[in-house]
């Protein structure tokens, strides 16, 4: 039977090429050849786990399955973290289909397949189509990292006239202060790096305010939505003057520790702490045809679609030197 070629991980860490099987196609699946995959922290979680690694895939559909509907043949698409759902059930009969209990996550299922690979295997229903607006090394990255604060601004209905933290400038930070910036909000960034400063600006950020030293900061306008993209979080004794009354706090990055906020202020000025995962499809839909009409475009560093590019890839991001999301790209 004809094969493709993935990465995995492994027990030890190592980045392997292997042969995967290439399924005969079945209902609404598709056969894309992968031309972009962006690099995620959570990959970084996975590389010692015996698995393909990759989920912000991009690529040109090769084949069709029996049942597919609009995709054909040359259509250039992007997939994320999740593969499939029940489709029956409530959450996914309201568009919450990332809480369906029978969930397909990358990590949980479809093991054998990713992004960090030549070919890949998906349903159509969870394959989208790619705006022309986007070339596929800026379209990867959005499949995930830009879905996720796309997500809990649009879904969680920030407005124009709320005040929107973003804590910590990287992959996932500074999609956010573009992502706020055109909602039309004044966007306030707290950094640990003022070397940021400058581009956090370019990309429409307010404010800069660099977390140095223990003094509790002042802001332009107090915030009302907070979208943490840093795995640690901040000493929160000296961004609470910085919070609005109400705000609502997004813990976004992947972290296994607990999530731990002071119970008084919390209770006193009325602080929810959201969690939300990735975006349902009709919302990772609206994210990408925001970022083609608003020009919203990851900050890319390249690598090749191989070992040694993953590698690379990988020892820049575990180094914090990625600026700001690493893009693999097929030859």
């Amino acid at each position: 039977m004809p094969s493709f070629t993935v990465y995995r991980g492994s027990p030890d860490g190592t980045i392997v090429r292997a042969q995967t099987t290439r399924p005969p196609l079945l209902h609404d699946q598709v056969f894309i050849r992968v031309t972009a995959s962006g690099l995620c922290g959570t990959d970084e979680h996975f590389k010692a786990v015996d698995m393909a690694l990759g989920h912000q895939g991009v690529g040109i559909i090769e084949e069709t399955g029996p049942n597919v509907k609009e995709l054909k043949k040359g259509d250039r698409v992007g997939w994320g973290y999740q593969h499939a759902c029940c489709g029956h059930c409530e959450p996914c009969q309201t568009g919450r289909e990332t809480y369906c209990p029978k969930r397909e996550l990358y990590g949980e299922a479809s093991l054998d397949q990713g992004s960090f690979a030549s070919h890949a295997v998906w349903r159509e229903a969870f394959v989208f189509p790619l705006p022309n607006a986007l070339a596929d090394e800026e379209a990867a990255p959005l499949m995930c990292a830009g879905a996720t604060v796309f997500n809990a601004l649009y879904t969680y209905g920030v407005k124009s006239t709320d005040c929107v933290g973003v804590l910590g400038m990287g992959g996932l930070g500074h999609l956010a202060v573009q992502y706020a910036a055109k909602m039309g909000c004044n966007v306030i960034v707290f950094s640990n790096s003022a070397d940021k400063r400058s581009e956090a600006v370019q990309l429409g950020a307010t404010e800069f305010i660099t977390m140095e030293g223990k003094t509790p900061v002042s802001v332009c306008c107090p915030v009302d939505v907070l979208l943490v993209t840093t795995p640690v979080p901040p000493e929160w004794t000296l961004l609470l003057k910085a919070l609005n009354t109400n705000t609502k706090i997004f813990p976004l990055a992947v972290s296994q520790d607990d999530f731990r906020f002071p119970q008084m202020p919390l209770n006193g000025n009325g602080i929810t702490v959201q969690g939300s995962v990735i975006a349902a499809r009709s919302v990772l839909k609206k994210m990408l045809a925001f970022s083609a009409q608003h020009g919203i475009k990851p900050t890319t560093m390249l690598f090749p679609m191989s070992k040694f590019g993953i590698e690379n890839a990988m020892r820049t991001l575990g180094d914090g030197k990625m600026r700001y999301c690493g893009v693999l790209k097929a030859r």
